[in-house]
């Protein structure tokens, strides 16, 4: 749901405006009715704007709502400095709706406006047609939702737990960057503050946490890298995250974890999965995005795809290309959310599939390694990376697939078996993508928001390389 501010631009003549009030006045509430319909918040001025005096006060007013998106409605011809002047007086997103009507000139209206904008070079979007048509109304509520993104963004603050991992230029910002461009500001936070906090997590809430597992999932203890003992641990690693989560007041994060944590203390899997879930062993609760290896600008495509998509979003490495069957395996330590096993609101159906494995020899610390097979659906998959030094969103469409039991498990055993796995069918060919790509981790939610994630980028002036485009 989007806080959506409604004005409507109008004639200053006033022998016009008594053949056109009424016309006017309809629009916007037929506009409101639409958009109220579509679950959105809506604060219209409910009187035409006809003079500069209104041009301003009312935006004024409406911008103390502090929505998301003002939308000028343009039903008749319009003089464009009421658009200029309510523009200025608007601090957030602007978009134009010129109403298909040959009665009125309210399209005439939209473009005379547009253009004075532009000359001012007031960012600005524009839309037509009628609201009552679904695609306009889907675009008007594509754009307030990624609206709402943006701003969402902004005064929001990063948790870097630990520096650089393992030399990834693609997993690190600078943090006057993130500021600028999009209003976040990163917190740096030592590693030794989750191996602090974990031994001050109580030692009955530990167990519950690693029976909780016992009991929902199917734990594999070797009595070496997996012993009850390393996967409390785990535990204890997530409340400490939350702990540093609540005090320092993020809204998302990235824990470093190699080589440190893995080498000496415990994977971070159990933590990162749980965090990107819809639940722990404690109850539902929000997800809260966090990515492995400090990857900065894979947290912020998955937080926005997750405020886009109210689900969960995907961690993956992009791990290996299955030719045979024109399909990606997208493998990662434990990242994955448990959610993605079955999609499903009841924890236990997600966690019937998911095995608790002894880690693998890259991460001699041991610790549960969290694997699933991801539940076949229509994706978005989506990543921010840099070309020299610009943002850009690279984006392709696509699904996860499944497969007869031998397949999956021979697909699985390809890689690092113990670890999470989604067989991703994309959009790209695989030239293009390795081409191309400028990252090895990969995000995704379910269904399609394309449309919407591009309009985040219009918003946030960051170019979208279409990867299905070739």
């Amino acid at each position: 749901m989007a806080t959506i501010a409604v004005l409507s631009m109008s004639d200053g003549r006033d022998y016009v405006q008594r053949d056109t009030d009424a016309f006017v006045l309809e629009s916007e509430r037929r506009l409101t009715e639409r958009l109220v319909g579509a679950g959105h918040k809506v604060a219209a001025a409910g009187v035409p704007i006809t003079n500069t005096d209104l041009a301003t006060s009312e935006a004024r007013r409406l911008a103390a709502t502090q929505p998301d998106l003002t939308v000028f409605n343009y039903a008749v011809w319009a003089f464009p400095h009421y658009s200029v002047l309510s523009a200025s007086a608007t601090p957030g997103e602007v978009l134009l709706l010129g109403n298909i009507d040959p009665r009125f000139p309210g399209m005439v209206g939209m473009l005379a406006a547009g253009g004075s904008l532009d000359r001012l070079g007031r960012d600005h979007g524009r839309v037509w047609g009628d609201i009552d048509d679904d695609d306009v109304l889907a675009t008007v509520t594509d754009r307030a939702e990624a609206a709402g993104v943006v701003a969402g963004l902004r005064g929001m603050v990063f948790g870097r737990i630990g520096g650089r991992s393992m030399g990834m230029y693609t997993a690190v910002n600078e943090t006057g960057e993130w500021m600028k461009h999009f209003g976040i500001d990163v917190e740096e936070i030592d590693q030794w503050e989750i191996v602090r906090r974990s031994d001050l997590v109580d030692a009955a809430r530990a167990r519950a946490g690693r029976e909780w597992l016992e009991h929902h999932a199917s734990v594999h203890y070797d009595g070496d890298r997996l012993t009850p003992e390393l996967l409390e641990r785990q535990v204890r690693s997530y409340h400490a995250v939350r702990d540093i989560a609540d005090e320092w007041r993020l809204a998302f994060c990235g824990i470093k974890g190699q080589p440190e944590l893995t080498t000496h203390f415990a994977t971070m899997d159990v933590a990162e999965a749980f965090l990107n879930d819809p639940y722990d062993w404690e109850g539902a609760k929000e997800p809260f995005i966090c990515a492995t290896e400090v990857d900065m600008d894979g947290a912020l495509t998955m937080q926005i795809l997750h405020m886009l998509s109210g689900t969960p979003a995907l961690f993956a490495d992009v791990r290996h290309y299955e030719a045979s069957l024109d399909v990606w395996d997208l493998c990662n330590s434990g990242q994955h959310a448990t959610w993605f096993a079955a999609r499903s609101d009841d924890p236990a159906e997600n966690l019937a599939t998911v095995h608790l494995y002894p880690e693998v020899f890259y991460f001699p610390a041991g610790g549960a390694s969290v694997h699933h097979l991801a539940a076949p659906g229509d994706m978005t998959f989506a990543r921010l990376s840099r070309l020299d030094g610009s943002y850009r969103m690279q984006i392709s469409r696509g699904a996860f697939e499944t497969y007869d039991d031998e397949t999956n498990e021979r697909l699985m055993r390809a890689s690092t078996y113990e670890w999470p796995h989604a067989f991703a069918r994309l959009g790209a060919t695989a030239d293009t993508f390795l081409s191309r790509f400028g990252a090895n981790h990969i995000h995704a939610v379910p269904g399609d928001v394309t449309d919407r994630l591009r309009a985040v980028c219009a918003l946030a002036d960051i170019v979208v390389d279409d990867l299905d485009d070739g």
